[in-house]
């Protein structure tokens, strides 16, 4: 999950945490969306498809393994580190930087724009989804995929507030981000008021996985700027009181099995 906009430059990360990011965060977290979002906007043979707010690049992958062999798949973000990692896991994909919010496309562009996981990074989020509205053709689909609420996440939502209790309001934020796009009604509004008619609207529980409660906490916080504003002392009482708030969703070999809700918005351009 990367951000597009001026606020994102605080989001802006070395290429070793991208490289940390796709081989640990995406198989454990992304991967299982990347299909689900696809199969809901209807990806198909022959289609121009566009990944916004690409990250490293999964729903560009899945989708490009389903528009085969006349379609094009482009990503496009803001991160060029996340590029970077994209480029080198798929080089035969396009992949591009540029902000969600000035989309470096005609009008027009492309049949089908997916967004998975970064909508609520958008500084403008009305702007991003009206962009995403002006390059898919008339009749095209636009598809977002957020998580829910915060409260709607079992393991979630007791550990960021374990964060916060220990690193402050900042923690709050920085680890809340991911959440704030979770009211579906807020959601469908934003959407519509770019000017796109609901086609459907879904929720789905998957699977948040780790390989051991400090996996955990080092992906959720060193996949952000948490890790640079908390003091060392801060970082080890967070991975401490983590064994307790993730007891429950702590595996025999120690792994995290955690269930975890997201909303699926598909839209048409009319």
């Amino acid at each position: 999950m990367t951000m597009s906009g001026e606020s994102s430059e605080s989001f802006q990360i070395p290429l070793e945490v991208a490289e940390f990011y796709e081989s640990v965060f995406v198989p454990a977290f992304f991967a299982q969306w990347a299909p689900i979002l696809c199969d809901a906007a209807g990806v198909a043979s022959g289609q121009r498809v566009l990944d916004v707010g690409c990250g490293s690049g999964i729903v560009a992958r899945t989708a490009a393994d389903l528009v085969v062999p006349d379609g094009r798949i482009v990503g496009v973000d803001l991160n060029e580190a996340m590029l970077t990692v994209a480029r080198r896991v798929r080089p035969d994909i396009e992949f591009r930087r540029g902000n969600a919010e000035a989309l470096p496309f005609l009008d027009e562009s492309f049949d089908t724009v997916l967004c998975q996981m970064a909508l609520m990074f958008f500084p403008d989020r009305p702007r991003a989804l009206w962009e995403m509205a002006r390059v898919v053709t008339a009749g095209g689909t636009v598809a977002v995929l957020v998580p829910g609420a915060l409260d709607a996440q079992p393991a979630f939502a007791p550990f960021v507030r374990m964060a916060a209790r220990h690193a402050g309001t900042e923690a709050m934020s920085l680890l809340g981000t991911y959440f704030v796009c979770g009211d579906v009604e807020e959601l469908t509004g934003l959407v519509e008021s770019a000017g796109l008619q609901i086609a459907t609207i879904r929720t789905r529980l998957g699977t948040y996985r780790a390989p051991s409660v400090d996996a955990f906490v080092t992906t959720e916080v060193e996949s952000t700027p948490l890790l640079e504003r908390i003091s060392d002392d801060e970082y080890r009482r967070i991975r401490a009181d983590a064994h307790d708030v993730l007891a429950p969703f702590t595996t025999t070999d120690d792994s995290i099995e955690a269930p975890f809700e997201c909303n699926i918005v598909v839209a048409r351009r009319q």
